[in-house]
């Protein structure tokens, strides 16, 4: 129990200590920032723009076309999440591109290979820190989208809302594992961003690929693909394969961080 106790306690001292690197730091902001500001465009842009789902219904309407109502509530939340897990995929490597590259740079990364705390429980605690850091670039949107689609007629789909947004989290959570482990191996931020773009963008398109084979090797390789579980979520189904796939590249990227990691303190000994 105390063993477990102390596991926490070190997790938590790793997470807050990552979490206060990136409040405290001005890139992280401009990331942030840009990321609002690309979201913001998006937003009103697929809702009130001149070709927006505002727009359509209205002219809809003036040409007195009698089909279902569109649901534009859902339809909104689609387009908009599917934006949001695009620019996930440009602004979460300039997250996690630092994670190990910069303790490498400092020459920290020794003093953090070569401690008591097992190299599961710093990958576990700088993982978590990055990833509340990016839930609170998600929550204003989150909260915007609320406001605005509180009027919507049809109801806003609350369930789709919750499950997109936490199909986000989970695919960002992905991301930055992977990108922590390719972080673990250079000490070149803008190396480590560039292949962790590089990795994700294969597995965003890894889809396309599996509908071009077919067959069983096709239908493996489509388990595999970001973009294809990301939007299951997104569409309000709940599928449990998708969230197992989350789950396994979050592993996975922190298992190897933690191998590189013991595999760095293997050659400093």
């Amino acid at each position: 129990m105390n063993s477990i106790k102390t596991i926490i306690a070190n997790v938590i001292a790793i997470y807050r200590r990552e979490l206060q690197s990136y409040f405290a730091s001005p890139f992280a902001y401009i990331i942030a920032g840009v990321f609002w500001l690309l979201s913001g465009f998006f937003f009103v842009a697929i809702l009130m723009g001149p070709e927006g789902l505002i727009a359509q219904a209205a002219l809809r309407d003036q040409m007195g076309i009698t089909t279902p109502p569109v649901d534009v509530a859902y339809q909104f939340l689609s387009y908009f999440l599917g934006i949001l897990g695009s620019l996930a995929l440009f602004i979460l490597p300039m997250l996690s591109m630092g994670l190990y590259a910069e303790e490498r740079k400092r020459g920290t990364l020794e003093l953090l290979a070569t401690s008591p705390l097992t190299n599961w429980v710093v990958a576990l605690g700088k993982l978590l820190g990055v990833v509340t850091f990016f839930l609170t670039m998600v929550l204003p949107l989150l909260i915007y989208q609320a406001i605005a689609l509180s009027a919507a007629n049809p109801p806003a789909p609350i369930t789709v809302m919750l499950l997109g947004h936490a199909g986000l989290i989970l695919m960002a959570a992905a991301i930055l594992s992977l990108g922590m482990f390719i972080s673990s191996l250079t000490d070149s931020t803008i190396l480590a961003a560039i292949l962790t773009f590089g990795l994700i963008l294969l597995l965003w398109v890894v889809d396309l690929v599996a509908t071009s084979i077919g067959g069983g090797l096709g239908d493996a390789l489509g388990h595999l693909s970001l973009i294809k579980n990301y939007t299951t979520l997104t569409q309000g189904i709940l599928d449990t394969s998708s969230l197992i796939v989350f789950l396994s590249y979050i592993l996975l990227g922190i298992f190897l961080t933690a191998q590189s990691i013991e595999a760095f303190r293997f050659q400093r000994s």
